[in-house]
């Protein structure tokens, strides 16, 4: 179940604590930049949920999406850190959290294929 998998913990965790910091970004940026690395934040979550619950089939094209989402997320949290919206230290925590989630997905991924494959 999605409970039991460390990706969906740690991508909650995630999303809470971005939720939480992006809360204090400047009120101008709130509808632009803020909304956007939020929007692909929830998008990510949702994909792995997606991907979890349906087919197996289509499971790896769901992840392959979930992965293309994640990219834009690293994007936008670097964007904040040099518009200088994330602190140094704020910065390295994302950027610890994504590291840690790209690998468990491509792990996830790299199963599903071969699960797939075998199948055949």
């Amino acid at each position: 179940m999605a409970e039991e998998m460390i990706i969906f913990t740690r991508t909650f965790d995630f999303t809470q604590w971005i939720l939480h910091v992006t809360s204090h970004f400047p009120r101008s940026q709130r509808f632009v930049v803020t909304k956007r690395l939020q929007d692909a934040v929830l998008d990510f979550f949702e994909l792995l949920v997606l991907a979890n619950s349906g087919l197996k089939t289509k499971r790896p094209e769901r992840l392959k999406e979930a992965d293309g989402r994640l990219q834009s997320v690293r994007h936008y949290i670097r964007l904040c850190y040099k518009m200088e919206w994330l602190s140094d230290g704020q910065y390295h925590h994302g950027a610890g959290y994504l590291q840690e989630i790209g690998r468990l997905l491509g792990g996830w991924l790299k199963q599903s294929l071969s699960s797939i494959s075998s199948q055949r």
